[in-house]
């Protein structure tokens, strides 16, 4: 999913260490609505980047959206040194990509887009009548981006759907194993840095056991938990630092969350817009480069950074053209620090 936002915030995430990561703890950061594409398109709630959170793990970005019958509509857009995880909860997505990938992902499917050097792609919702007529079916999911570490970050884009993922049961809880691995269970997403991300499932007290050296954070989707007494509720992210060997939390009945993790990132991001690279120099290119590409013929685009999405040519109608990039702030890129 790309960020429509038409001011986009700048971020400068500073490498993970000692001074940028805590020990055990437990901070609820506010969500905030973001509106993708128009006074009526979908409306998000972002947790990821945050000002003083930049990161977790290797996990940028994270929207959940929904639940809401506004169809999902986000034409070709570019990205660069990122994987986009998407996580859909009720509803079916379209996602068609430069690569040629033409896929429906649905709720217990993964698909995973790594960008590398450049990549674009589109994502519609699927509706049971496309002429119209009867309600929309709901939407809800998740989107979150990885950043890629600096060795892989210029690899050639790649895509892939994991539509069967393992699941694993443990003290109160069942968990699907979306990416890396969980409580002996491994996902078979190509991931590049050592991390976690999982569903969840709950009632009463639980235990899930957590890796010591991750930092990790929980999204409350549905219910709510008491977590070192305190409640996390749906909407805030719940930060809970590093060195935990597990995670004591109590449920409601029918509680879901993600959880999220990873070893904290050791390099300097700078991000914008769908960029994640490392200096301003590199997101203008990239920006400058996707500008360019809207003047291209098919040939032309086809062979370009971001290759061509299939589809979405003036035959395409209401899903013809491309989401042009905001313009860049009049200073440069500044940081943006971890509390």
């Amino acid at each position: 999913m790309t960020n429509l936002e038409v001011s986009p915030q700048q971020e400068l995430c500073p490498p993970a260490g000692p001074d940028g990561t805590s020990g055990p703890c437990l901070q609820l950061w506010p969500e905030r609505e973001v509106p993708l594409g128009g006074v009526r398109a979908m409306n998000v709630q972002r947790t990821l980047p945050q000002r003083g959170l930049p990161t977790i793990g290797a996990w940028c970005f994270l929207d959940s959206f929904g639940p809401d019958r506004t169809a999902m509509s986000v034409l070709p857009h570019p990205h660069i040194g990122l994987q986009t995880v998407t996580w859909p909860l009720a509803g079916h997505v379209r996602h068609r990509d430069s690569v040629g990938s033409d896929v429906v992902v649905r709720p217990g499917e993964l698909n995973i887009m790594t960008a590398g050097y450049g990549v674009s792609h589109s994502e519609f919702a699927v509706l049971p009548n496309p002429d119209g007529g009867g309600p929309l079916p709901l939407q809800r999911g998740l989107q979150l981006w990885v950043a890629l570490p600096d060795g892989e970050r210029h690899r050639e884009p790649a895509f892939e759907q994991h539509r069967e993922l393992p699941s694993v049961t443990g003290e109160g809880f069942k968990a699907t194993v979306m990416v890396g691995e969980f409580s002996g269970a491994v996902s078979p997403a190509t991931m590049y840095s050592p991390i976690v991300g999982a569903e969840v499932s709950c009632s009463g007290r639980a235990v899930l056991p957590l890796k010591e050296d991750f930092e990790h954070a929980v999204l409350v989707l549905d219910g709510g938990l008491m977590l070192d007494g305190q409640d996390v509720p749906p909407g805030p992210l719940g930060y809970l630092g590093v060195g935990r060997t597990s995670l004591v939390v109590r449920a409601l009945p029918g509680t879901r969350f993600l959880l999220i993790g990873g070893e904290p990132f050791q390099e300097e991001l700078l991000m914008w817009w769908n960029f994640v690279g490392r200096t301003h120099d590199e997101v203008e290119q990239a920006r400058e480069d996707w500008e360019a590409q809207g003047s291209l013929t098919e040939s032309g685009a086809r062979g370009s950074r971001y290759g061509l999405v299939q589809g979405h040519g003036p035959e395409a109608g209401a899903e013809s053209g491309r989401i042009p990039a905001p313009p860049l702030p009049a200073v440069r890129l500044t940081p943006r620090k971890r509390a």
